[in-house]
C-alpha cells in the first residue's frame, strides 16, 4: 500500500487548505466574478444547477446591504469579499463587502463623485483596482483596502471625457492594467499594474483635422482582449469610433467608424473569433465586423449593419448562435438576432411583457437564463432562447426610487443586484 511520509503528508494538507470538500470529495471552492460582465468579459456565468422558475414573489433572499453609497456600479466577487463603488456626500469610494452575509469589511476613498456613474472595481491576485469618475485611477490591497499607488487621467495624461466623465472598469491582462484616459497622445495607456509605471501610451490619430466631428476621447464602454490574426490586441470604443491597439506597444491596429460620432458609445464590444461584434445607443445600431491581417495591415469589413440593434446602457450578450441585447431606453423591448447573418428573430421584437419591466435592460447569462435588469427596478428571468421572450419569473426591487442600470452578476449560486446604495443577493441554486 502507498503511504505517505509525514514531510509529504503536511505539504498535501498545506497545499489543499484553501479548499473545502464535501462528502463525495469534490471541491466545494466558491469560483469568482472579478472584474466588470465576468471573467472573460462576456457575461457568462460558469454556475449551473440554478432555478428555472422563480417564486412569485422572488428567490429567496441571502441578504443585503445598504449604505453602500449612491451609483449605478456593479460588483466583483472574489474570495470572501464582494466589491463596489458608491458615492458618499460629494466622494467616491470601493466597499469591500463580506460575500457570506454582506458586512461591510472596508471602503476606501477613490476621488471626488461625477454623478453615481463609476464603472466596476477589478480584482487581481491581492490588489484591487477601481476607477472614479473624476479620472481618479486607484490600486488597494484586497485585504484592508488600504493604497498602494495612484494615478489621475487628467494630470497623468492630458485625459478628455465626455459629459458623464469616466465610467470604465479597467482591464488586467497578465502584468499589465489597460485603461482609457483619452489624451492626446495617451488615448489607451497599459500600466505596470503592481507600480503604475507607464509602459506604453498609445497615440490614436484622429484623422482629419478639419472635420470637427472626428474627436480622442474616452467614453464609456470597457476594453476587451482579442487574438485576431494570431495578434493580442485590446479593443475599445472611443469618442471617434471602436479601435484597437495591439497589446505589446500599444500601436493603433485598426478603427471602425460608422456608429460614431455619437451621443455615447457605452456597451462593451463582443469578441468572436476573428469577428467582433459591437452596438450602441441613441438610434445608431450594431454591426458585425470581419478582421483579416493582411501585410501587417488589418482588413475591416462590415458583415452588415442594422440600425434596429440600437442598446444604449445594458449591454448584450451571445449566447450560441444568438445575441440578446435591449433597444434604446425609449423603446422598452429586447431584440434577438441571429449574430453571424444579422437576421433579427421577430418572436422577440415587440414582445409582449408578462410583468412590467421597462426601460434599459442590462442582461447577464447563467444555466440557460438571461437575468434582466431593467431600468425601473424590475428583475426577470428569461429563457435564453430564439423562440421568444419567456419569462420564468420576476419581481420588483423594494428599494426603487428612481430609474438605474446597474448590472446583474451570478456567480457561486447567487444573484447579485444593486439597486442605488443597496445591493441585494438572491440565492437561485436549485434545491
Amino acid at each position: 500500500m502507498f503511504r505517505l511520509s509525514p514531510l509529504a503528508g503536511v505539504l498535501l494538507l498545506a497545499a489543499l487548505a484553501p479548499f473545502a470538500f464535501t462528502a463525495d470529495g469534490k471541491t466545494n471552492e466558491k469560483p469568482d466574478w472579478p472584474q466588470w460582465r465576468g471573467p472573460n468579459r462576456d457575461d457568462h456565468s460558469p454556475d449551473t444547477g440554478l432555478l428555472k422558475k422563480w417564486p412569485e414573489d422572488g428567490p429567496p433572499l441571502a441578504w443585503k446591504a445598504t449604505g453602500i453609497g449612491e451609483g449605478f456600479s456593479s460588483v466583483a466577487v472574489v474570495g470572501d469579499k464582494v466589491f463596489t463603488i458608491g458615492d458618499v456626500k460629494g466622494e467616491s469610494f470601493v466597499v469591500a463587502l463580506s460575500r457570506d452575509k454582506g458586512d461591510k469589511v472596508w471602503s476606501a476613498k477613490v476621488g471626488k463623485a461625477g454623478g453615481h456613474y463609476s464603472g466596476t472595481p477589478t480584482v487581481d491576485g491581492d490588489r484591487v483596482y477601481a476607477l472614479g469618475q473624476d479620472g481618479d485611477l486607484v490600486c488597494l490591497k484586497v485585504a484592508d483596502g488600504s493604497e498602494v499607488w495612484r494615478k489621475n487621467f487628467s494630470n497623468d495624461f492630458g485625459g478628455t471625457h465626455g459629459d458623464w466623465n469616466y465610467t470604465e472598469s479597467p482591464l488586467i491582462d497578465d502584468d499589465k492594467l489597460v485603461c482609457t484616459p483619452g489624451g492626446k497622445d495617451a488615448a489607451i495607456v497599459a500600466l505596470n499594474k503592481k507600480s503604475g509605471d507607464v509602459i506604453w501610451k498609445s497615440e490614436i490619430n484622429p484623422g482629419d483635422p478639419k472635420d470637427p466631428k472626428f474627436e480622442v476621447r474616452a467614453e464609456y464602454s470597457s476594453i476587451v482582449i482579442s487574438n485576431i490574426g494570431g495578434v493580442r490586441q485590446y479593443v475599445q470604443h472611443l469618442r471617434s469610433g471602436l479601435v484597437s491597439v495591439d497589446a505589446k506597444e500599444g500601436k493603433e491596429l485598426w478603427r471602425y467608424t460608422k456608429l460614431s460620432p455619437n451621443t455615447a458609445n457605452i456597451p462593451t464590444p463582443i469578441v468572436l473569433g476573428d469577428q467582433i461584434f459591437c452596438t450602441v445607443g441613441y438610434g445608431k445600431g450594431g454591426a458585425l465586423l470581419s478582421l483579416k491581417a493582411a501585410n501587417g495591415k488589418f482588413i475591416v469589413k462590415a458583415e452588415y449593419f442594422n440600425s434596429k440593434l440600437t442598446n444604449k446602457h445594458g449591454g448584450a450578450v451571445q449566447v450560441g448562435d444568438y445575441i440578446y441585447g435591449g433597444l434604446d431606453d425609449s423603446e422598452n423591448d429586447l431584440w434577438c438576432v441571429e449574430w453571424k447573418t444579422g437576421k433579427i428573430v421577430k418572436d422577440w421584437l415587440k414582445n409582449p411583457r408578462e410583468k412590467e419591466g421597462k426601460g434599459s435592460a442590462s442582461i447577464t447569462y447563467a444555466d440557460g437564463h438571461l437575468y434582466i435588469h431593467y431600468a425601473n427596478g424590475y428583475v426577470a428571468l428569461v429563457e435564453a432562447t430564439p423562440d421568444g421572450y419567456k419569462e420564468t419569473g420576476s419581481f420588483k426591487l423594494a428599494n426603487y426610487t428612481r430609474d438605474s442600470w446597474s448590472h446583474p452578476v451570478v456567480i457561486g449560486g447567487r444573484f447579485y443586484q444593486r439597486e442605488q446604495d443597496t445591493l441585494w443577493v438572491y440565492d437561485v441554486k436549485a434545491k
